[in-house]
């Protein structure tokens, strides 16, 4: 058994060194192995190396060739984009040339759009190879313009005449005309392409079609407006110098009628065709050419006012309100020409303000440069001229209470307070208009003072040239009457209502001149008669109270000296009271004169006189017919009295 052991270990140890030689082999073979591994990371990693070091350049290289690529080809593309209009240009020029009417609108507008889009890109790109054909392209645009902006001329030329006649819309009450709708597109299109080629501009340009359209359309409103001019000023010529100026006789308010009408037409067509920021301005250049002439006429007619101021200061006023009015509907509808009508208004204006103390200046200096005067008392002219010019001012109490309350209250009462006293010289809003109760107090004032003036003035002159109270007397009262008569007869009486009292005040002077004479006369019938004894005579003045008196008795108790006293007063009073009778019948008085006076005369008179005659008629006791003192009883003293009214 030992024995079997013994074989069976070196087979087994046989077994192990052989497994430990293939290992041994296997490991030296992984080594070799790793060995050659090794050398071929070490051979590979120096050709990698190498391969960086060539690669490397190729790659930029092969960056920048891309990139000069790109920018070949996008090169080519704007070479491609430049030819493109150098080609067409051909085309487009046969489309300008045929020129909008037989192109046709749009396409004529499309071809100087690309024109022009071809040009900027050109030059854009800055090459000098296309300066020439950006030439071309200029002389395109600039004939395609040139040709636009002539079409836009023959068409508005071709719809606008030469001229309307206002009246026919006027009269039948028809609106003025505008332009038609397909007109307002077509130029309204051309227009808006023109105004994109300027809108960049540096400086800024005018629309040169908004100056065509100004240009044609101005000669259109100043032709239709010529006649209308002429005939305001034509309308002013007085055949009779001293015809007062009545409303509506001028043709300055058809005039403006018709500038209205003309104006607000052409605003419409303005709307359709321009864009709303030029719209004031063509509007403005549109209407200057007429707006001058009318500022040529209004300053005519002003020379012509200032010439007759008297007699035509009215058409002043009646022109500030009907110019005011224009220029208030004009703003109101367009939001311009106020600061033009103004200007041309300015004169008119003017004149209408200092008018009024001119007026009052006038009368004065008239009144203080008469020579004579009446010698009868009779009214003088001056008078019912002025009252007429107060009552005609009525008429345009509108514009007048407007110039009066701008000008101040009292302000008339020197020229040089009128012409400074305005606030401004703006035209007055249609509120300014409204004659409310300022506007009628503030006239009222005017009357007034223009009343005072010339009584005060009549008076000077009477105490200077008439001189005798009792004429003095007569010739105001005259005038009172007149005056006051012209008012309460006529639209005044409602202003000057419960202001009559200036006019009381000159009443009662002519009536204390006037009864001056009376005193005189009634002055022979006081009497006082003493009796001898120092007491009243037996047959003295009654007492209240007394019954009737009895002139025999009293007769008898008067001495001679008395006697002879009541005779001579008998006689002064009938000497004095026959010329003061023929010289009341022999002045000129007006009927509520005469009336008046007689009445102040006989209350003054008759009662002295009747006392006088109960006491003394019988001073002509026992005396025939015709030879005593006591010319009248007193019936016939008070017949005498009924004469004179």
């Amino acid at each position: 058994m030992a024995v079997g052991l013994a074989n069976g270990r070196p087979a087994a140890d046989e077994e192990a060194r052989a497994e430990v030689d293939v290992l041994n082999s296997r490991l030296e073979k992984t080594t070799q192995l790793t060995k050659k591994i090794q050398a071929c990371l070490g051979r590979l990693e120096a050709t990698g190396k190498s391969v960086r070091d060539v690669a490397g350049p190729l790659n930029g290289e092969t960056r920048r060739l891309q990139i000069l690529g790109n920018n070949i080809d996008s090169v080519i593309a704007a070479i491609e984009r430049l030819r493109q209009p150098a080609d067409s240009k051909n085309d487009e020029e046969q489309i300008i040339r045929m020129g909008p009417d037989k192109a046709g609108l749009s396409n004529y507008l499309g071809s100087i759009k690309r024109l022009n889009k071809a040009l900027d890109d050109m030059k854009a790109s800055n090459l000098r190879s296309t300066q020439q054909t950006v030439a071309e392209l200029q002389r395109l645009v600039k004939l395609g313009n040139s040709q636009l902006e002539n079409a836009f001329d023959k068409l508005l030329r071709s719809e606008t005449p030469r001229m309307i006649e206002p009246l026919h819309f006027i009269t039948k009450n028809k609106a003025f005309p505008v332009l038609s709708q397909d007109k307002f597109n077509k130029l309204g299109l051309m227009n808006s392409f023109v105004n994109q080629q300027t809108a960049g501009a540096n400086p800024p340009q005018e629309s040169p079609v908004a100056k065509i359209y100004a240009e044609i359309r101005s000669q259109y409103l100043s032709s239709s407006l010529v006649n209308m001019a002429a005939a305001s000023s034509n309308t002013a010529k007085k055949k009779n110098p001293d015809a007062i100026y009545r409303a509506g006789t001028n043709g300055i308010g058809t005039y403006a009628q018709a500038m209205e009408g003309l104006f607000l037409s052409e605003y419409e067509n303005i709307c359709n065709i321009f864009t709303r920021e030029d719209w004031g301005s063509v509007f403005q250049a549109t209407c200057q050419p007429a707006l001058v002439e009318l500022g040529r006429t209004l300053r005519e007619l002003n020379g012509h006012i200032k010439q007759h101021m008297n007699t035509d200061c009215y058409l002043a006023y009646e022109i500030v309100e009907i110019i005011s009015a224009l220029s208030n509907n004009l703003e109101a509808k367009t939001g311009e020409l106020k600061s033009s009508l103004a200007a041309s208004l300015k004169p008119v204006r003017e004149t209408a303000k200092s008018s009024l103390a001119e007026l009052l200046e006038d009368t004065k200096r008239r009144v203080n440069s008469l020579q004579t005067l009446p010698q009868d008392g009779a009214p003088i002219p001056i008078i019912s001229e002025t009252m007429q010019r107060l009552q005609t001012m009525v008429d345009f109490l509108r514009p007048i209470s407007s110039i009066m309350v701008s000008l101040g209250d009292g302000n008339w009462k020197s020229v040089s307070a009128s012409r400074s006293g305005a606030v401004g010289d703006a035209i007055p809003s249609l509120a300014s208009f409204d004659v409310g109760a300022d506007g009628k107090e503030i006239f009222a004032h005017y009357c007034t003072d223009t009343i005072e003036a010339l009584m005060m003035s009549l008076d000077g002159r009477a105490r200077l040239i008439l001189q005798k109270k009792p004429v003095m007397g007569v010739f105001l009262a005259n005038s009172v009457v007149i005056i006051e008569r012209m008012i309460l007869q006529s639209d005044l009486g409602p202003l000057l209502q419960g202001r009559l009292g200036v006019l009381e005040a000159w009443r009662k002077k002519a009536t204390s001149l006037y009864m001056e004479a009376c005193k005189d006369v009634s002055v022979h019938l006081f009497d006082m008669i003493k009796t001898g004894q120092g007491g009243r005579s037996g047959g003295g003045r009654p007492t209240s109270g007394q019954g009737a008196v009895d002139s025999a008795s009293i007769m008898k108790g008067l001495g001679s000296k008395d006697k002879a006293e009541i005779k001579e007063k008998f006689q002064l009073f009938n000497a004095g009271f026959e010329d003061m009778v023929q010289k009341h019948k022999s002045y000129s008085m007006e009927k509520e004169v005469r009336g008046q006076f007689a009445k102040d005369m006989q209350n003054m008179i008759e009662p002295l006189y009747c006392r006088f005659w109960d006491r003394y008629h019988e001073i002509d006791k026992g005396k025939k017919g015709g030879q005593g003192r006591v010319k009248w009883d007193k019936g016939g003293i008070a017949a005498v009295f009924q004469g004179l009214y």
